[in-house]
C-alpha cells in the first residue's frame, strides 16, 4: 500500500497547526471556553471540507471523507493547543494581540 498526499492535504495538516492560534487572535481571555471550542470546530469543518475539494482524488467529491477530514483537523487543533501552544504560552499572547475584553475604539 503506497500512501501519497497532495499538497493539499498537506497545507491542510499545516493550517490545523495554526487554528488554534487564530481562535486566540480573534478571542479574549474572558470568552467562555466552549465559544472557544466550537469556533475551532467551525474553522476546522471549513478546513476539512475545502481541502477534500482541493484534493487531488479521482473520485467525485466525498462528504464523508471531507467529515473524517475536518475531524483530523479539530483533533490535530486541539492536541497542538493543549500540548504546544498552551504550555509554552503562546495561546495567551495571541489572545492578548488584537481583541481585549473593555477595550473600545
Amino acid at each position: 500500500m503506497t500512501v501519497n498526499l497532495g499538497s493539499a492535504y498537506w497545507l491542510g495538516l499545516l493550517v490545523s497547526v495554526v487554528l488554534p492560534v487564530l481562535v486566540g487572535l480573534v478571542t479574549t481571555r474572558v470568552t467562555h471556553a466552549g465559544v472557544k471550542a466550537v469556533l475551532l470546530l467551525a474553522l476546522s469543518t471549513v478546513n476539512g471540507f475545502v481541502v477534500e475539494y482541493a484534493g487531488p482524488h479521482g473520485d467525485d467529491y466525498s462528504v464523508q471523507t471531507a467529515a473524517v477530514l475536518a475531524g483530523v483537523s479539530f483533533a490535530i487543533g486541539v492536541l497542538t493547543h493543549f500540548g504546544l501552544l498552551k504550555p509554552t504560552g503562546i495561546s495567551g499572547k495571541a489572545q492578548d494581540t488584537l481583541v481585549t475584553a473593555g477595550r473600545h475604539s
